[in-house]
Parts: C-alpha cells; structure tokens; sequence
C-alpha cells in the first residue's frame, strides 16, 4: 500500500485543505448578510428584520414571507398603502420604530379578510397604524386575529370597518394597552371598533376609543374580560353601547371614563348579557366615571340571572342606574359637573370641594379600581390616601 511522502500533499488531503478555507467559521449565521438584516450567531436563533424604504425589505409583507417563528421585525415609520399580509408564525414581534409605521389599505385586503390576516400564536405588535380595511362582505379589518393569543400596545385603528376583530378560540388571550381606535365601523352596526369572538379572556387598559360608526365602542364575548382604565367616548357619532359583554362573562370594568354621546344609536352605555348568558354571569363595575350625553338612558343594562356588583361609580346625566336584573349597587352618586377639571373637554378629574371626594365604599382586593387613564393613552397607578374617592380619579391631595 502507497503512502504520501513527507512534503507531498496528496489529492484527498488536498481536498481537506480547500474544504476547510470554504466553510464559515464555527458558529457562523447562514442569514443573509444584508444590512437590513441582522442575525444572532446561531443559525436556529431568532432573527431581526429590518423593513422600510431602500432597505432589501422594503414592505412588511416582504418580511412575512421570509421570517419564521420567534422572529422580530423592526419597520421604519412611514406609510405603506395597498401592502397587506398574512402572518403565520409563531411568538412573533412586530414594531414600528422611529415613530408609528401606518398601514393603510388603499383598496387591498390579506385573504379578502383585512390589512394583517395575524394566522400565527403569541403574536406581539406594537406601534402600528392601521386604516382603510374595507372588503366586499363588509367586515374588513385593520388586523384580524385567527392565532391564539395576541398583545398589542400603542397602535391606532381608525376608518376601517372592524379596527381589531378576533375569532373564537378558549385558549386565546388578547392584551390591548395605549392603544388608539376612532372612526371605525362600517355604519351597519355589525361592526365595531374592537370586537373580540370567544377567546378566553380579554384585556383593555390605557387606551382611547373614540366615535364608532353605529356599531359598539368595545364588544367582548370573552369568558373573562378586563376594561381598565381607558377613556371610551361616542363623541358626536352615531355609537351604540359603549361596552357591550353579550354573553356575560367574569368581567370587570374599573376606572374608566365612559361617555355616551348625543347621538349614540343605543341608550345604554354597559351592556351585559344581551344576546344570552353562557358561562359566568358575574359583573363588577367600580369606580367609573360615566357620562350620559343623551336625553334618557341606561348606565348598565342587565340580562335576567346576572350578578352584578356596582361600587363607586360617578352618574353624570340623566338615565337608570340598572334596568333587566337586580344588581348589588354601594356608594354610587350621581353629580354635576360643577365638580369636574374640565368637562367640555372630557376632562372629569375631581376639583377640590367635589361631592365625590371620600365618599367611596370598600372593594374586595381582586375588583378594585388600581389604574387611571392619562390622556392621550397612558396608564398611571391610583393612589391609596385614605378613604377612596368616587369615580374614575383619585384627586391628589
């Protein structure tokens, strides 16, 4: 058998030697080495995409097409019209950075459906904008959710005919916080401003709805939905209720300003049970201030078979307090406006001397009212100094 002699390089060693200058260095990312790229140094390791204008990904719907799960996409502020998508991975973060990416419709829709089809589970977005979803059946959406579970914060939808509007699915957890939606609705009053199908539970804090077209402010069928803290204002549009639970639910509705406008289509403001009790029939509503801008109405409608829990809420305006069932009501007052910051400006922070001050009664720990809205879209503990204050506020002594 021939050897190779010392100082002779053989063909197979030959073959070695150029393999080894070919191949990446351990531990070398097979992403590409595009600039609008960046990539940890695991090739099974998630992924940021850069997206915008004179990078290689110059729509999101680029990106959609080649991230995968647990990816992070990063899309430059700007206006992206007629760029629709449909998601399908998993854990995935969408961000708009440098400022809000707006994505507007300009006649298109993902699956006939909406601007973003979100397919995958555990989706995050955050800073996007989102109008103009308008498809032929009349339900188009700025993003429409068939994942499990979703967490959307600072994001605006407005002129579409759903903003946000989920399926049904019990594992599903949907989060929305600092969050904008206004003038949506298809004025058919079968669409609303978020309209959230029989998801597990649903979370709603730090964010301003405002003038839906006909339909709802907020419509939830979730078996546990959670309002806190938010502003939720008819304005002079043709709204109808402003919180609508219409199968019930373990829920809570804290801290919040409610106004109903003038012209609102419906004369209640909360809603619960309407079209039929399934699950948990327990209501808390706590410390909210509402506002009735109509002539007459109805500040919580509910169904025959409810347990509802009214404390600490402020009335301002004409209307019931409850009508359809019996509710357990403490420490509710109906006020002027006299007591108010600023109430032509939906300002109702309380004045030193209001009626409302100290009047408040207690809550078990898991009901109370711990947030307060901060105009526009922020969230801030209520502070605890003494006997509680009634309404959404706690004046700061």
């Amino acid at each position: 058998m021939r050897t190779a002699r010392a100082g002779v390089v053989t063909w197979g060693s030959m073959l070695l030697f150029l393999g080894a200058l070919m191949a990446p260095p351990a531990g070398a990312s097979a992403a590409p080495s595009d600039p609008g790229v960046t990539a940890d140094r695991s090739a099974e390791a998630p992924r940021t995409w850069r997206v915008g204008p004179g990078r290689r990904l110059a729509t999101p719907s680029a990106a959609a097409a080649v991230a995968r799960d647990g990816d992070t996409v990063l899309i430059d502020a700007g206006t992206y019209t007629g760029d629709v998508a449909t998601w399908t991975q998993d854990d995935l973060t969408l961000r708009g950075v440098g400022g809000r990416a707006h994505l507007r419709a300009g006649g298109r829709s993902a699956q006939g459906k909406a601007i973003w089809v979100v397919a995958g589970d555990r989706t995050r977005v955050d800073r996007l904008e989102f109008s103009g979803a308008r498809v032929p059946d009349g339900n188009g959406a700025g993003i429409r959710q068939e994942g499990t579970g979703l967490t959307l914060t600072r994001s605006w939808f407005h002129d579409n005919q759903n903003g946000l509007l989920t399926g049904a699915d019990p594992r599903s957890d949907v989060v929305v916080r600092r969050s904008r939606f206004f003038r949506n609705g298809a004025g058919d009053g079968y669409t609303h401003h978020l309209y959230v199908g029989a998801v597990r539970s649903l979370t709603v804090s730090g964010s301003y709805l405002r003038g839906a077209s006909v339909g709802h402010e907020l419509k939830s069928r979730a078996a546990r939905t959670t309002i806190v803290g938010n502003r939720i204002t008819d304005a002079r549009a043709t709204a109808s209720y402003s919180i609508d639970l219409p199968n019930g639910g373990r829920s809570l509705v804290a801290g919040n300003v409610v106004i109903q406008g003038p012209r609102s289509e419906n004369p209640a403001l909360v809603s619960y049970g309407a079209e039929g009790l399934t699950g948990s029939r327990l209501l808390w509503v706590v410390n909210n201030t509402f506002v009735n801008r109509r002539s007459s109405g109805t500040y919580v409608a509910l169904a025959p078979g409810s347990r509802a829990r009214l404390r600490n809420n402020l009335l301002v305006g004409p209307g019931e307090l409850v009508t359809g069932a019996r509710a357990s009501a403490r420490a509710n007052r109906r006020v002027g406006l006299r007591g108010f910051v600023n109430p032509r400006a939906d300002d109702f922070r309380l004045r030193a001397g209001s009626p409302a001050l100290g009047r408040g009664t207690a809550v078990p720990r898991r009901w109370r009212a711990r947030w307060e809205y901060r105009h526009p879209t922020r969230l801030v503990r209520r502070p605890v100094a003494g006997r509680v204050d009634l309404g959404a506020f706690e004046r700061r002594r």
